[in-house]
């Protein structure tokens, strides 16, 4: 079985033109990006700004594909399932900070520098590579070990 889901790396820009990251804190504790599964006649790029607004209370606009990941996790009614996760790179437009708390537990905006530690310190790994990749589309250079 395949599931497709989709997602993205949240930015803005302050009054200031501070540039921010968003993160949220999942409901298992660690730190990650917003995103969900594709719901029938969706879109991945659809499902990627309403998963985002569910999740975090902002709208927002792609700006440009970040890449995937993809792997295999067992289910235990649908058995061996071929999960395939797109990200995109989006600028919030519009809404208000709020968790959904029914699937998160937080939600918050950092410099890229912080958004980067937390994402190397308290993140999935596989989610190294879609923040890197953000960043990288935003101008902003990381390495390893920041």
């Amino acid at each position: 079985m395949k599931e497709i889901s989709a997602g993205g790396v949240v930015y803005r820009r302050t009054g200031n033109h501070e540039l921010q990251i968003q993160l949220i804190q999942d409901r298992y504790g660690k730190v990650s990006l917003p995103k969900g599964k594709m719901e029938p006649g969706e879109t991945v790029e659809q499902t990627a700004l309403r998963e985002i607004e569910e999740e975090t209370g902002m709208r927002g606009v792609i700006k440009a594909p970040i890449d995937q990941i993809k792997y295999r996790y067992h289910h235990e009614t649908k058995g061996m399932v071929d999960k395939e996760v797109h990200y995109y790179l989006v600028e919030a437009v519009d809404g208000s900070l709020q968790a959904q708390v029914e699937e998160i537990r937080g939600v918050d905006w950092f410099t890229p520098q912080e958004a980067w530690r937390r994402q190397r310190k308290f993140g999935y790994d596989n989610n190294d590579r879609i923040l890197a990749g953000a960043l990288k589309l935003l101008g902003v250079e990381v390495t390893g070990n920041d």
